[in-house]
């Protein structure tokens, strides 16, 4: 067998590992994010917001935001936490791996909201910083149960 037949069958082991590795961490993602965000809409959102939704700035951050915050690092946390070993190396897959679900998530929810009456500035730059920090959150504590597993 040559080296190009070789390199060749090795690299489209590799792309399919990546493949599956990626399925993985987001299938993983995808499942929490849900599960927490039900979650958090069914006892947080329903119980202490209501239909009118949060009455003061304050209370968006308490009642909406944190708890969310708490989803998006959580689902973060759970994809990379799945991403297995081999690929855990590259850091540019890992982070691809953690960061895909809820920055899908983050774009469907402007998608759905975009022409909502009262959408505006203010709401996206609150859901984006909450995406960033939830992220943000979440990789840190898989780097740092990593560094304290490892």
């Amino acid at each position: 067998m040559s080296y190009y037949r070789a390199s060749a069958a090795t690299s489209r082991s590799d792309r399919k590992g990546n493949v599956f590795a990626f399925t993985r961490a987001w299938a993983v993602g995808v499942v929490v994010l849900a599960v927490s965000e039900y979650v958090q809409m069914s006892l947080v959102y329903d119980t202490f917001v209501g239909p009118r939704g949060p009455r003061s700035f304050g209370g968006a951050v308490l009642l909406v935001h944190l708890p969310n915050l708490v989803c998006l690092a959580l689902a973060t946390w759970a994809a990379a936490h799945a991403h297995p070993e081999p690929h855990r190396d590259h850091l540019l897959r890992h982070a691809t791996a953690a960061f895909a679900v809820p920055a899908a998530a983050q774009l469907l929810t402007l998608a759905l909201s975009w022409n909502r009456p009262g959408f505006g500035a203010l709401d996206l730059g609150m859901s984006s910083a909450v995406l960033l920090a939830g992220c943000a959150v979440g990789w840190a504590a898989e780097r740092w149960q990593g560094q304290r597993d490892g």
